[in-house]
């Protein structure tokens, strides 16, 4: 098993489909702001069905399966660095990119 380290590449906002889908009442359009961007986040052997301490909960039911390839040894083919991804959570309307990558 392995350490992993999360950073928060990019948080991303769909403007036009907030305009579109959204009741007005939802439609602020800013980035996520339970993360920013450079923000990293260690994920040990010890701890890692548990998220990190202000790790969005929702964000991590959407990487772990990710995450999880990677502490258990696990390559991405696709990956310039198979010891890496790049993952993203499920907010389309406000969605952030995280690189997951094992700790050697």
């Amino acid at each position: 098993m392995y350490d992993c380290k999360i950073t928060v590449i990019k948080r991303t906002i769909n403007e036009d489909i907030i305009r579109d889908y959204l009741k007005d009442e939802y439609q602020e359009e800013k980035a996520c702001e339970r993360f920013k961007d450079g923000q990293e986040f260690m994920v040990t052997k010890k701890n890692r069905y548990k998220p990190p301490e202000g790790f969005c909960e929702w964000a991590w039911g959407d990487i772990r399966h990710d995450l999880l390839t990677l502490v258990y040894g696990g390559t991405i083919p696709h990956m310039k660095d198979e010891h890496a991804n790049i993952v993203g959570c499920t907010d389309w309307f406000r969605p952030v990119i995280f690189k997951i990558e094992r700790v050697d």
